[in-house]
């Protein structure tokens, strides 16, 4: 990994993004920034230097910060606002749209955006629970995962920025498993979800026109520890129940990372050449309440962020599935979204 490696980490009750940088794999606080609590996730545009950072308070909003990589003072370039709080936002590889879902709303949307300027809303979807909305690695489709509705809305992405449902709109998972995140293999032909309630990591085939075909499915979770299906509405702490959280795919897409919150930990998942999910899963015990997690562009170095510990960790994935832990740091109050820039 590249010793001048950079991190971002939503802190979502403190309000603050923190920005680390790595260096012989140890982690080092380089900044705090605030934008208001409930910056509960970002959307990084690599090519043009910008973040999109969704914040509740003092209101909903889209915030556009250019990026300082020198000494981490990412400055304000606009804002946005919105009706209800953000989970999800994505930007396309041209960075010319912005997805986001609103999971507290029941909606998703998508934005025209000009130079880091976030405009009106282009479509809207109305969905329970939407957890989930991200375009695909080449930016011809988007995708909104609805928990409450389990199941999945597909669009293709249209040349004035706007969205197309495909002949088949949705992909509808197993009621009450609540579908949360979604992430796509590099070369864009396979999809795996996370459920929140079954912990299950689910491999979809993506087509041509984009449209997702499920395949097979494996428990995510170390299921010796006792863990019982969620459901909508309860304690999974209280009833030591399921609680997905994220995924990422790792070491050039060989390992799908899957967290859970109850017991913490995150599970590794082989991926065949052919993008089929191989058990058994690996676990790694985590942060406390693992809400999200990154891995760097060489695939070698995984960022976990725990919103009940407060902390981030830094690990190093081998070739058998297994995360050791090179370095944690105190990060800031509720950090639940993590993303190297």
């Amino acid at each position: 990994m590249s010793t001048d490696a950079m991190v971002l980490v939503g802190n979502s009750k403190g309000g603050t993004l923190t920005t680390l940088h790595i260096s012989d794999e140890q982690l080092v606080r380089v900044s705090e920034v605030g934008v208001g609590a409930g910056c509960s996730t970002f959307a990084v545009d690599h090519a043009r230097g910008l973040l999109y950072v969704a914040t509740a308070e003092p209101s909903p909003a889209i915030v556009t910060l250019r990026i300082d990589r020198e000494q981490g003072r990412h400055q304000e370039v606009s804002r946005r606002p919105v009706e209800d709080a953000l989970v999800y936002l994505d930007v396309s590889p041209r960075g010319h749209m912005l997805l986001a879902a609103s999971y507290h709303g029941g909606w998703g949307a998508s934005y025209r955006v000009l130079d880091g300027v976030v405009g009106e809303e282009s479509a809207r979807l109305e969905s329970r629970n939407m957890h989930a909305a991200l375009f695909d690695p080449t930016g011809h489709n988007a995708y909104f995962v609805s928990l409450g509705d389990d199941r999945i809305a597909q669009f293709a992405t249209t040349v004035d920025g706007g969205l197309a449902e495909l002949s088949e709109p949705f992909v509808h998972a197993t009621p009450g498993t609540g579908p949360r995140h979604l992430v796509f293999s590099p070369d864009s032909n396979h999809a795996y979800l996370l459920t929140e309630f079954t912990g299950e990591a689910i491999h979809f085939d993506r087509g041509e026109s984009g449209r997702l075909t499920r395949r097979e499915e494996v428990r995510a979770f170390d299921v010796t520890r006792g863990l019982h299906t969620s459901s909508f509405g309860v304690d999974p702490i209280a009833g030591h129940l399921v609680w997905g959280a994220d995924l990422a795919l790792a070491a050039g897409g060989r390992w799908l990372l899957c967290t859970e919150r109850t017991e913490s930990t995150v599970g590794a998942i082989a991926v065949g050449a052919d993008g089929t999910l191989r058990g058994p899963v690996v676990i790694t015990d985590t942060e406390t309440q693992p809400r999200g997690l990154t891995v760097s562009p060489e695939g070698e170095h995984v960022v976990v962020v725990g919103e009940r510990s407060g902390h981030a960790s830094l690990y190093r994935i081998y070739d058998d599935g297994h995360l050791v832990l090179q370095s944690q740091l105190e990060t800031g109050a509720g950090p639940n979204w993590v993303r190297f820039l």
